[in-house]
């Protein structure tokens, strides 16, 4: 099992730039593959950004593509999330997930563990 809190989050202007953190405790951490989901106000959460348990192979939802990178430290059971050129409708809680069944397939990670989340709000 592994437990996960997020770190990170705030008030940012549009176009410009926050690095999530997502700390997690466990010993199979490096195992999983890992991702970031959002949920926006009055809307479902949704799966932004995976990589596999090696860091190799990475996957990112279009509407974050080429502005968000998603990176694991395994050795410091870390995942990061920098997030460049932030627009207002990236506003959302942001929560970091572990998958112990999806570890290659970073498109596939799904969340059985999931950290408290983190608020970020963009403002125009």
């Amino acid at each position: 099992q592994v437990q996960l809190v997020e770190s990170g989050g705030g008030l940012v202007q549009a176009g410009g730039s926050l690095r999530l953190s997502c700390a997690a405790s466990g010993r199979t951490f490096s195992s999983y593959g890992m991702g970031w989901f959002r949920q926006g106000p009055g809307k479902e959460r949704e799966f932004v950004a995976g990589i596999s348990w090696s860091g190799s192979n990475t996957y990112y939802v279009d509407s974050v593509k080429g502005r968000f990178t998603i990176s694991r430290d395994n050795a410091k059971k870390m995942v990061y999330l920098q997030m460049n050129s932030l627009k207002p409708e990236d506003t959302a809680v942001y929560y970091c997930a572990a998958d112990p069944r999806h570890t290659t397939q970073a498109m596939s990670v799904t969340g059985e563990y999931w950290g408290q989340g983190t608020q970020v709000t963009v403002s125009s």
